[in-house]
């Protein structure tokens, strides 16, 4: 393997698990809405600038607009939504960490979705390691009065994990030929649309940020978080292939948690430390069986 691709790899997993920590910053003075509408504005002036070096076309018939339309919601605008308002309750870390179950979800919507996704005895076992694990996670909010108020803010980006899980089986079945560049700028596209519309009656309060440190977090979240990380992720993609390229995701946890201890100081106890080896441990083993099936794995245009 090159050196420029791990570069790639490294860099992608410092960037997309360093979101957490921002979109915790940007939170305490922004509405969640507000938060993913500006990220989406910045990334989506990025991608766009990037479409027009490279002269792409937009696609125009129905059928692949309409399947824009459910990317757009289920995979940008609702997770993006679900997570910012998720770490108005929780940690950035643990935030991390939940949204690190993508594949544990994608694993069992792909077998009653996809023909050459079935679930077999290696992907049961990594699936029931990472739910003890989210169990686990989700336990440290359980005392003698019943579940905390936090526990929304989990639920909520558990729920943002199932709509990445949805969203990504979706594509594969329906936007296999897209080309990667126009299909994340077609969904950012429609996902910013979404919510800037949905503003003046989620957050009728709106008001731009006072705090530079806020400015400075939707930039990293927009350039960084989404229109690099886009880049990043599809150049991996070009070279490792889907499969390997994902593995990224599995930094995540790992990342976020890190970060939130050194510059948030936050709280890590043995459950979240237990709660997130056997996620990861779980996605790892899922991972592992996937791996022995490259050509499955790589006839799916991301």
């Amino acid at each position: 393997m090159k050196l420029k691709e791990w570069s790639a790899f490294i860099l992608l997993a410092l960037v997309w698990g360093s979101s957490f920590l921002w979109i915790k910053i940007a939170v305490e003075e922004i509405g969640p809405f507000t938060l993913v509408a500006f990220r989406l504005l910045y990334g989506l002036i990025g991608l766009l600038a990037v479409v027009a070096i490279q002269k792409r076309s937009f696609p125009r018939d129905r059928r692949t607009l309409l399947a824009y339309v459910f990317m757009g919601v289920f995979n940008t605008a609702v997770p993006f939504v679900l997570i910012s308002w998720g770490e108005t309750k929780i940690d950035s870390g643990l935030a991390a960490i939940l949204n690190g179950t993508v594949p544990l979800f994608t694993i069992v919507i792909a077998h009653f979705w996809l023909q050459d996704e079935k679930i077999t005895l290696p992907r049961i076992i990594g699936l029931i390691v990472g739910f003890v694990g989210v169990v686990m996670l989700v336990s440290r909010n359980l005392g003698p009065a019943g579940l905390q108020f936090d526990i929304w803010g989990e639920l909520a980006v558990i729920a943002a994990s199932i709509c990445y899980a949805v969203a990504i089986t979706f594509s594969r079945k329906y936007l296999r030929n897209q080309q990667p560049v126009v299909q994340s700028t077609m969904v950012m596209l429609i996902a910013d649309a979404l919510l800037w519309l949905s503003i003046p009656i989620a957050e009728p309060s709106f008001q731009l940020p006072a705090l530079p440190l806020t400015w400075i977090a939707l930039l990293w979240l927009g350039l960084l978080g989404s229109c690099i990380a886009y880049l990043l992720f599809f150049f991996l993609i070009n070279s490792w292939g889907p499969t390997r390229a994902s593995v990224v995701t599995y930094t995540f946890p790992v990342t976020g948690l890190v970060l939130g201890v050194l510059f948030l100081n936050e709280i890590v106890d043995w459950r979240l430390l237990v709660g997130t080896a056997l996620v990861v441990g779980g996605i790892l083993v899922l991972n592992l069986k996937l791996r022995e099936r490259p050509k499955l794995a790589t006839t799916a245009a991301d």
